[in-house]
């Protein structure tokens, strides 16, 4: 019998971990290859791991609700075999265990040019994976760091614990905000943070941090908009099937404008900027504690129709936990409908790496001082938009803004169709 390893897949683009959320075997049981093992969340997906192998279960090394990286075993499967197949593998894990150890020994023997750097910009060289003979970080891979400016910013405590650590070359014990400075009193509710809620708060700030965030606004009149939307709604909806919403056509209105100015649908790339050839629209999906960006693809070559159905298609999916990961992949833009639940104003965090997120803020009537003096109400509402300043400046954004605006007040019976 030979003893194998069931472990963390990547189930997505960027995803590096996972938590084991439900298992669906029990030690003792018989499981076929491809059965499924257990329910597995990531930031981007809910999945089902398969079995790579027909087999017993010998051990669920992972417990329910734990996190674990890509690559990480989550539980070990007795497959019948030979017995010179089993030796093969407890050689081959051997010879594993020799060069994981060896690969450590090596990474922990620093020069002095690579402690004195690492001590100057506050990097933890337990965190740096060298490029160097047997995984030996160098002074180039600290450059590297430090031009890309992927430095984590560290308190000045913290800083003397790396520069501690670097020096003594010890481990640096794990960051643990909020465990020590957060009372806890008679009452008060613990929530175990879930592995979504991790990488949600990874990704937001690592973009808060790297990204120099910029914000402005622009307020639009969408009375048009809304009488032309209201007069069909109706009609719409059972004809297809799903509702036509405001945020279709607001969609449309930016992937049209992104075709115009293609400076915004960039991303920054360290020592480039990449500039997007393909207009991939992320929109937020939120639930009760988790918050989805699944993307809408080549949303400037779909109808406002199309665009409804797949807002429509994508909510169904992220509420019913059937996101794929092809469904999370791609997006160049995001548009945030925060219109939804009554904001008129906010300033959106970046979805990284790309440049910019637009907020789609609430409708709402206000008295307007129209072009001929007299006052009227309409329909008007706000569009925020959050800008990298490494990678747009404000009057590209103007403009990009300035032409969204124009479409949307624009929109009529005459001169939009849906279709």
């Amino acid at each position: 019998m030979a003893i194998k390893q069931i472990t963390m897949p990547q189930l997505g683009e960027s995803v590096t971990e996972g938590t084991i959320s439900k298992w669906l075997v029990s030690v003792g049981d018989k499981v076929n290859k491809y059965d499924p093992l257990a329910e597995v969340m990531t930031d981007k997906v809910n999945a089902e791991i398969p079995s790579s192998y027909t087999g017993v279960i010998k051990e669920l090394i992972a417990k329910e609700g734990d996190t674990l990286p890509v690559g990480e075993a989550i539980c070990v499967i007795e497959v019948a075999g030979s017995i010179e197949e089993t030796a093969k593998v407890k050689i081959e894990e051997r010879e594993k265990e020799t060069t994981a150890n060896h690969n450590h020994f090596a990474r922990s023997r620093y020069s002095p040019a690579v402690l004195k750097l690492s001590q100057q910009h506050g990097i933890d060289l337990t965190k740096v994976t060298g490029t160097g003979a047997g995984g030996r970080i160098t002074r180039k891979d600290l450059l590297k760091i430090i031009e890309s400016g992927n430095i984590q910013e560290v308190s000045k405590q913290e800083a003397e614990v790396v520069k501690q650590a670097n020096e003594e070359q010890i481990e640096v014990p794990k960051a643990t905000p909020g465990q020590t400075t957060v009372p806890v009193a008679s009452g008060d509710i613990e929530i175990p943070v879930t592995g979504v809620r991790k990488a949600i708060a990874a990704n937001m700030s690592r973009s808060k941090h790297e990204a120099p965030h910029a914000w402005t606004m622009i307020e639009v009149d969408a009375t048009n908009l809304v009488e032309y939307r209201n007069s069909i709604k109706e009609e719409f909806k059972m004809r297809e099937g799903f509702n036509l919403t405001y945020f279709a056509f607001f969609i449309k209105a930016v992937a049209q404008a992104l075709k115009e100015f293609p400076q915004i649908n960039s991303m920054w790339a360290g020592d480039k900027i990449i500039r997007k050839k393909d207009i991939h629209i992320s929109i937020a999906v939120a639930t009760e504690d988790a918050l989805f960006v699944p993307v809408i693809k080549d949303a400037d070559e779909k109808t406002i129709k199309g665009i409804a159905r797949e807002i429509s298609e994508l909510a169904n999916k992220v509420r019913l936990g059937k996101l794929t990961p092809e469904d999370m992949q791609g997006g160049t833009f995001t548009v945030n409908n925060t219109g939804s639940f009554g904001s008129v104003q906010s300033m959106g965090i970046i979805n990284y790496p790309q440049a910019a997120i637009l907020q789609v803020e609430s409708i709402v009537k206000r008295p307007v001082v129209m072009n001929n003096g007299m006052i009227a109400v309409r329909d008007i509402v706000n569009l925020c938009m959050s800008l990298d300043h490494r990678v747009l400046d404000g009057l590209i954004c103007g403009q990009f803004l300035k032409r969204v605006k124009e479409i949307i007040e624009n929109i009529s019976s005459e001169n939009t169709s849906i279709y």
